[in-house]
């Protein structure tokens, strides 16, 4: 099994393992204690047998389960791996991720540090980001195995990534926490589209900076009341100027904060490497539980 101790003795090592400094560790420790309390008592309200009776758990401390499920995120093992590292079953690792999972999101949760799944009102944005100024938005996608089914494959094929992927935005601030993630997507359909589809520009209020790429081109004219900055966009009659392309620069140092961003919740491979799980229910939880580590890594800091 994995030497959890030495892992917990070098920030170096923990940070390649989990994602988190020791600091952040302890520091979350705690919360994901009573998460996974509560969680227990409410699966069995009536249990009969003694806490702590039965067969022993081949994780038995609160520690050693929060570092499996970060383990598990920032490293993404196949279950044979995770499996063999922990001296237990494929099969047990996998009970393991499905239990976890929603303790380590509950406890996200109650550190609020999750972002907003759906906003529906103006009113509502300013309620949950009163002293917001400007926001970024933008896309991404990460990979997914090539789908059997031809219906399958063109809804997930990407012709900008040229493979079949599963797509998020993100909207961030200017510190670069992420304040709302869209719900996860075939990778089809683009950044406009599920800009759109998500309603985000009925949601954002005017005087606020809506800072995008131009993958966003036509916004301006779809939602005249919001404070768009897009890039200048150049074609084969109609190069840009000087004075557009040193606009576009100014842009673009202030946009690359939303790429700082992805690089955050990018550290966890779960969200770079091909996703190898079925569902889709579990990608996107995926992505909440990454860009909820990364608010909690920018709260910490």
């Amino acid at each position: 099994m994995l030497n959890i101790n030495r892992a917990l003795r070098s920030n170096r090592l923990l940070k390649a393992l989990t994602g988190m400094s020791i600091a952040e560790f302890n520091a979350l420790l705690p919360t994901f204690g009573d998460a996974l309390a509560k969680t227990k008592r409410e699966q069995k309200p009536d249990r009969q047998r003694a806490v702590g009776g039965g067969r022993k758990h081949s994780l038995p401390t609160v520690r050693e389960q929060l570092f499996f499920i970060l383990f598990y995120l920032k490293c993404y093992p196949t279950f044979d791996l995770a499996g063999f590292f922990f001296d237990v079953d494929r099969s047990r690792t996998w009970h393991w991720v499905q239990d976890l999972l929603p303790i380590l999101e509950k406890t996200l949760d109650w550190q609020v540090v999750l972002p907003k799944r759906k906003i529906r009102t103006v009113e509502e944005f300013m309620q949950h980001f009163p002293e917001i100024k400007d926001v970024f938005v933008d896309g991404t996608e990460r990979p997914v195995q090539r789908p059997q089914k031809a219906k399958a494959q063109r809804k997930h094929y990407s012709g900008k990534q040229k493979e079949h992927t599963l797509h998020n935005l993100i909207v961030s601030d200017e510190q670069t926490y992420i304040l709302w993630l869209t719900s996860t997507k075939p990778g089809a359909r683009q950044d406009y589209h599920r800009f759109k589809q998500a309603q985000i520009g009925d949601r954002i209020p005017a005087g606020v900076g809506v800072w995008v790429d131009l993958g966003f081109v036509g916004i301006k004219k779809d939602y005249p009341h919001l404070d768009v900055v897009i890039p200048h966009k150049s074609s084969k009659l109609n190069p840009l100027s000087p004075a557009q392309k040193a606009n576009n620069r100014v842009i673009s140092s202030f946009r690359i904060l939303v790429e700082h961003a992805f690089a955050g919740i990018k550290r966890f491979r779960c969200l770079t490497d091909t996703y190898r799980n079925k569902s889709q229910a579990l990608a996107d939880q995926f992505m909440l539980i990454a860009c909820g580590l990364w608010n909690y890594h920018l709260r910490q800091a």
